[in-house]
C-alpha cells in the first residue's frame, strides 16, 4: 500500500469506532428512513395531478386524461404507500404497518379535490392580488409563493393523518427551492397570498384565515423556544384573522398574539401582542442623515455646493 492508502485506512478505522459511540447520529439502519429523492419526486407528479395544465409527460405517452392520471397516481399511490410503511416499522409490526400505510394513502388520495378546490381560490388570489401577473399560466407555472403554498397543502393533509416525517420533507423541500418556509402544521385559510416571497417563515401553530396577504421576509413566529420540547403541542405562533395584509420585514410573534381581521401590518414592524380589528400598525419614520463624501475631485457631485447638504439636513 501507499502512504496515503495506508492513511486512508487508519481514517476509516477510527471513522467506524466513532459509529460504535450509540449516539442518535451513528444510527446506521437506512431502510427506516424515508427517500428524499422519492419524496420530491411524489411532489412533482402531484403538482401534476392539482394542475393537470402544468406540464407535460414525459414518462408516459398516454393522451387519454383518464389513463393518464390513472397511471399517475398509481405511481404515486405506489411510492406513498411504501414510504409511509417504512415510516410506520418504528411503530407497528410489519403486517399492520402495511395496512396503516395503505389506509393513510387511500385518505390522503381522497383529499385531493379539496386541496385543489382551494388551490382555485389561491390562484385567483395572486392575479387579483398581483398587478405584475398577466395571466393565471404565469402564476401556475413560474410563482414560487403559489409553489410553497400548495406544497403546503398537500404536506398539511399528510400532518393531519399523523404521518411522519414526510410532511415535513416536502415542506423543507419547498422551502430550499423557494426560500419560503411555511411549516406543515400551520393552518391556513382561502386565497392566500404571498407576494414575491423569499424569506417568509410561517410556524407550525400558526393560524392564518381567508383572504390574507403576505409580503416577502415576514416571520410569524414563536415568542420564545427556550423551552424546547416542553413547548411541544402548544400554541406557539399567531393568528392572523380574515383579510389580513403584512407588509415586507413584519414580525408577528407568540401564540397568544392575534391580528384582527381586515388590519395592515406596516413594514419591518416587530408585533408581540394582539392587534384590534380594523387597525394599520407602522413604524413612525426614521430620519434619514446625509453626509457629503469625499471622491476627491473624481465625480461631478462633488462640486455641489454646502448648502446642498444644509437642505437635506
Amino acid at each position: 500500500m501507499t502512504p496515503i492508502e495506508l492513511e486512508i485506512e487508519g481514517i476509516v478505522d477510527s471513522i467506524l469506532e466513532d459509529y460504535r459511540a450509540g449516539r442518535d447520529i451513528d444510527r446506521m439502519d437506512t431502510f427506516r428512513h424515508p427517500d428524499k429523492e422519492i419524496v420530491i419526486d411524489m411532489i412533482g407528479k402531484l403538482l401534476r395531478i392539482v394542475y393537470p395544465g402544468s406540464s407535460r409527460d414525459k414518462s408516459y405517452r398516454i393522451y387519454n386524461a383518464r389513463h393518464n392520471l390513472s397511471m399517475l397516481i398509481e405511481d404515486v399511490m405506489y411510492n406513498l404507500n411504501k414510504q409511509i410503511t417504512i415510516l410506520l416499522r418504528s411503530q407497528l409490526e410489519e403486517e399492520a404497518a402495511q395496512a396503516k400505510a395503505q389506509e393513510l394513502s387511500l385518505q390522503f388520495f381522497r383529499a385531493i379535490p379539496g386541496v385543489r378546490a382551494v388551490a382555485q381560490t389561491d390562484v385567483e388570489a395572486f392575479f387579483e392580488g398581483d398587478p405584475a401577473a398577466f395571466s393565471v399560466d404565469e402564476i401556475i407555472f413560474c410563482y414560487p409563493g403559489l409553489f410553497a403554498i400548495t406544497v403546503y397543502r398537500l404536506a398539511h393533509i399528510l400532518y393531519d393523518l399523523g404521518v411522519p416525517m414526510l410532511p415535513r420533507i416536502m415542506t423543507e423541500h419547498a422551502h430550499s427551492v423557494t426560500g419560503i418556509d411555511i411549516n406543515p402544521g400551520a393552518t391556513i385559510g382561502k386565497y392566500f397570498f404571498i407576494d414575491h416571497g423569499t424569506g417568509i417563515v410561517i410556524g407550525e401553530t400558526t393560524v392564518i384565515g381567508d383572504h390574507v396577504k403576505v409580503y416577502q421576509g415576514v416571520t410569524l413566529g414563536a415568542l420564545t423556544t427556550r423551552g424546547g420540547q416542553s413547548l411541544r403541542g402548544k400554541k406557539r405562533h399567531p393568528t392572523i384573522e380574515d383579510n389580513v395584509t403584512i407588509y415586507a420585514g413584519a414580525s408577528i410573534l407568540g401564540g397568544g398574539t392575534v391580528i384582527g381581521r381586515d388590519s395592515v401590518i406596516g413594514s419591518n414592524v416587530f408585533i408581540t401582542h394582539s392587534i384590534p380589528a380594523c387597525t394599520t400598525v407602522s413604524v413612525k419614520s426614521q430620519e434619514l442623515q446625509f453626509k457629503p463624501r469625499n471622491c476627491e475631485g473624481n465625480c461631478k457631485d462633488c462640486t455641489k455646493p454646502e448648502p446642498f447638504w444644509e437642505e437635506q439636513k
